[in-house]
């Protein structure tokens, strides 16, 4: 039985990533192949540099989150500050943000929901301008961040763009909040499967 979204309603399952997830996100790492590794790294990266920055996806400031199919994670987005900012409750004014979904599972929706997710949470940290940045190359990203709203500029090797986000309402805070306390308890409660768990 796949794990509820965050949304509360039908579609990709979309959650805040928090350490009890720390396995799964491993596993999700390792199991990307060559193509779409280096497409989220912006290069090549080998297992050992893989391995060290799993380990921090959660620690790192900012936020991660998981796109889950059959209660195993197949997606994995990120927000991080892109400058100083005032506290953990606010990002500052930029941020970037960067995500990658399993090749089996794209075309799916996972990650338009990983990017709605991650602007939603951007926007409601103070957050007004979203950079996202990919290589020239990564075609399926640059037409998601279009989509999305991205002007973005591309050059020989890398393609990069900003959304504009709208300032935060009371409604929106507090359906964030209520989110992310909904995101902590699956994730205590319904830990993500194992992919030989899944299958």
């Amino acid at each position: 039985m796949a794990t509820p979204a965050t949304t509360f309603s039908p579609g990709p399952a979309v959650r805040r990533l928090w350490p009890s997830d720390q396995p799964a996100i491993l596993d999700y790492f390792l199991r990307l192949d060559p193509e779409t590794r280096a497409n989220r790294f912006l290069g090549g990266v080998g297992e050992a540099g893989v391995r060290a920055y799993a380990e921090r996806v959660v620690a790192a400031e900012g936020l991660a989150f998981g796109a889950f199919v059959d209660g195993a994670l197949r997606g994995l987005g990120e927000l991080r500050p892109a400058g100083p900012h005032a506290s953990a409750f606010s990002l500052g004014a930029q941020a970037e943000a960067a995500f990658a979904v399993e090749r089996a599972y794209r075309r799916r929706g996972l990650g338009t929901a990983l990017f709605a997710r991650i602007a939603r949470a951007a926007r409601n940290r103070g957050v007004g301008s979203l950079h996202v940045r990919c290589l020239a190359r990564n075609r399926p990203m640059i037409r998601l961040a279009a989509k999305l709203g991205a002007e973005l500029r591309t050059g020989a090797f890398e393609a990069e763009g900003d959304v504009s986000l709208a300032q935060p309402t009371p409604f929106s805070l507090w359906y964030e909040t209520i989110a992310e306390a909904y995101d902590f308890t699956l994730a205590v409660v319904r830990p993500p499967l194992r992919t030989d768990e899944a299958a």
